[in-house]
């Protein structure tokens, strides 16, 4: 029998680190439990007034977030919040595959597109490895906005 797997990220800022993987992904933030959210509404609004109603005090109401893939075949993505700060590298990163089938320069080029769009969101560039066939077409290491590195591929 197989499994599910959930990634999950220790975080600062839950909702914040989330919305940067909800854009980086193509992914949603999925609606709270028994509530419809309409079309054009920010399910994080909805979650803010689902908390409130709940009694969630203020102060941990960005304890917690997820991310889904809407087609349902990525893995879920969960976000806690700890106290703690990140403090070695990631023994376990994501490739975000933003060139599949692409090789040479063009490979090259949509990954610079790619890596543009995520500096923008909030993501760090850290370093260009260029092709080294046959062995590595070619890669980019960035890092989200709380330091976790991750690698376009």
């Amino acid at each position: 029998m197989s499994r599910q797997v959930q990634i999950t990220f220790d975080a600062h800022d839950p909702k914040a680190l989330s919305s940067f993987w909800r854009e980086a992904l193509g992914y949603v933030h999925p609606a709270p439990p028994g509530v419809e959210v309409p079309a054009g509404t920010d399910p994080l609004d909805a979650w803010d007034e689902f908390l409130a109603r709940a009694g969630v005090p203020p102060e941990l109401r960005n304890t917690k977030s997820a991310i889904e893939d809407p087609a349902g075949a990525g893995p879920r993505v969960f976000f806690q919040q700890v106290p703690e700060d990140k403090v070695a590298k990631n023994r376990v990163h994501l490739d975000i595959r933003a060139a599949p089938g692409l090789q040479g320069k063009e490979r090259m080029a949509a990954l610079e597109a790619e890596c543009d769009r995520l500096v923008a969101l909030g993501a760090t560039r850290v370093r260009r490895f260029d092709p080294e066939p046959p062995l590595s077409l070619g890669f980019l290491v960035l890092t989200d906005p709380e330091g976790n590195e991750f690698c376009l591929d």
